[in-house]
């Protein structure tokens, strides 16, 4: 009589429910592949460049240059006593890891489909990956921003104390953005081009070319829910100095919660059907 086979352990993976929470447990027990997709979206990025990470300082760097000639010496655009070049940095650095990090992020599963049916793990990681790898180019970046604030000869001040909270909210947008889209971008294809368009119009929603300062009042409280707004006139407080402008910052802050929240819940209730749709 021949002996039956042991049966190991085994495990059952259920659907979350309709608007579950993010599993903090869950995906702390898969952050070895967590790290392994950062990872690899850093070596994919760069993999045979001649410029490598120069790249990193390159993009924002062009973009400050054409922005500096077109809105700062022709359009003569007001910039609160600063010179233009320095305004437009400090600015140009966040929006340039929040813009490259939405586009990646939004199309994360799409990108990654090969991977959805095969083996389990928290969907979530596909979103959030793009978030994390981005902040090595935002940290190359600003030693841009460190040079620039040098030559204008900017002396720190006690607002830079404040400026993690502004990055961790800086990754915390994209983050949103990235799990609603890339859930909706697994049933509409139309995503990837709505992304381009609307990363276009962002560029102006925020006063990263301008200053908010002339805005009338009235119109303040529905300019400042742009969480954008919040980010890029912390950055300025952080880095130049002078009083934080909270008018603009709190309510920004209360949109990127609500984004981020939401974002968790639809990316979960629509994980259910991720791998029989794509």
């Amino acid at each position: 009589m021949s002996a039956q086979p042991a049966e190991g352990p085994v495990t059952v993976i259920r659907p979350s429910s309709a608007f579950a929470w993010a599993d903090v447990k869950e995906l702390a027990q898969y952050r070895d592949l967590f790290y392994f997709l950062v990872r690899r979206d850093i070596k994919v990025l760069y993999a045979q460049t001649v410029l490598g990470f120069a790249w990193a300082i390159l993009n924002p760097l062009i973009q400050i240059v054409i922005f500096t000639i077109i809105f700062g010496r022709v359009a003569g655009i007001d910039t609160d006593g600063f010179p233009y070049i320095l305004f437009v940095t400090v600015a140009i650095v966040p929006w340039t890891y929040m813009s490259d990090a939405m586009v990646q992020s939004s199309q994360s599963l799409v990108t990654e489909q090969h991977m959805l049916g095969k083996v389990y793990f928290p969907r979530l990681i596909y979103p959030l990956t793009p978030t994390i790898s981005k902040l090595l180019d935002f940290s190359i970046a600003l030693l841009l921003v460190i040079a620039v604030l040098f030559h204008y000869q900017i002396a720190p001040t006690w607002n830079l104390l404040l400026l993690p909270f502004f990055i961790v909210w800086m990754v915390a947008i994209p983050a949103g953005v990235g799990m609603w889209f890339s859930a909706l971008a697994v049933r509409f294809r139309d995503v990837k081009f709505a992304m381009q368009f609307a990363i276009r119009m962002l560029l102006y929603t925020a006063p990263i070319l301008y200053t908010a300062s002339p805005l009338p009042e009235k119109y303040r409280l529905l300019y400042s829910l742009n969480p954008l707004v919040g980010v890029v006139e912390g950055f300025r407080g952080c880095l130049l100095g002078g009083a934080f402008p909270w008018e603009y910052i709190l309510p920004g802050l209360a949109t990127t919660v609500l984004l981020f929240m939401s974002g968790v819940m639809y990316f979960r209730k629509m994980e259910r059907v991720f791998a029989d749709v794509v």
